[in-house]
């Protein structure tokens, strides 16, 4: 559902100045949105596009953030909030437990509600853990670190909110989401840059499979729930809903530059990984009217450009 973007809607996104957060933020100002930002480091922003409010404030700290946040009002809130990071809890978990859930509930406790119409939270894949797939969102979670079991908590919290108080929340679980402006250190940046500069590099078998979606399909997506009252209290997925192995989608990057030489089986698996994590999108395609549009050759060719012209 599209918003009407002649009617002043004033947008806060959380943790606007990451990867995800960019492109969200480019794409509300294309929209027309009031468009705000708070992050924790305001200054990860690469390219600072003007017409947007940059606010600083750490989510976990409830005092900083109703301080960042007093006087203001908005009609939307997408959390981006946190980081990734598989930390067990006596070895930084505890802090990605902070940011995760009690973040989430400082943010609850500190905006205007007066007049929001839609909080989307950015949940994870991460959060079914060892089911089988396709993951459902009808499956129990099954969370294996502090920071799946943060946004699991996050999950039922805010589904409590909307049960109890109406609050108008909505989660959703992206698979892995790649494109262009992602940071180096994650996995098909990685892989991109060794094959550019045609580096060996070791990698584990690659049997497991694994959903990757592209950044534009992500974010049209994210901005199909705003407006969108079907979507209240609902877990929904966000996927290609097409799985692939790593080693075809590291072949697929080989294959595509030209050079790059992975050394399959170099690296062993997690310990409990699982083998098989991919997305069932029928309940987005549903409530959201939604599908992805951008296929694997696509999306790595778009993604693979953007970091040769950054080389």
């Amino acid at each position: 559902m599209e918003i009407n973007t002649n009617n002043n809607n004033h947008l806060l996104v959380i943790g606007g100045s990451g990867f995800i957060g960019q492109h969200v933020v480019n794409k509300a100002l294309e929209k027309g949105f009031k468009t705000t930002v708070l992050a924790k480091n305001n200054h990860n922003a690469t390219d600072k596009p003007n017409g947007v409010t940059y606010l600083t404030a750490d989510i976990s700290h409830k005092a900083n953030l109703l301080t960042s946040l007093r006087g203001k009002v908005f009609d939307y809130v997408i959390n981006l909030g946190g980081y990734i990071n598989h930390a067990n809890f006596s070895n930084g978990g505890s802090e990605v437990y902070d940011v995760h859930f009690n973040g989430v509930r400082n943010l609850v406790d500190c905006l205007n509600k007066s007049n929001l119409k839609g909080f989307v939270q950015i949940g994870s894949s991460d959060e079914y853990g060892n089911n089988s797939a396709p993951q459902l969102e009808t499956q129990r979670e099954t969370p294996i670190s502090p920071y799946s079991c943060a946004k699991v908590a996050s999950t039922y919290f805010l589904q409590t909110l909307y049960k109890t108080e109406k609050f108008p929340a909505v989660i959703l679980r992206p698979f892995l989401v790649y494109g262009p402006g992602q940071g180096e250190e994650r996995f098909i940046p990685q892989i991109i840059k060794g094959c550019l500069n045609n580096q060996k590099f070791p990698t584990s078998k690659g049997e497991q499979l694994r959903d990757f979606c592209f950044i534009d399909d992500f974010i049209q997506a994210v901005f199909s729930t705003l407006d969108n009252s079907k979507v209240y209290g609902e877990v929904i997925n966000i996927a290609s809903g097409k799985p692939v192995t790593i080693k075809k989608m590291i072949n697929t990057i080989v294959d595509t530059i030209g050079s790059g030489q992975p050394q399959f089986g170099k690296i062993a698996y997690r310990v409990g990984e699982n083998m098989a994590l991919y997305g069932d999108v029928s309940k987005a395609k549903e409530l959201l009217d939604w599908k992805p549009s951008v296929d694997i050759e696509q999306g790595l060719r778009t993604t693979i450009d953007s970091i040769r012209e950054m080389q």
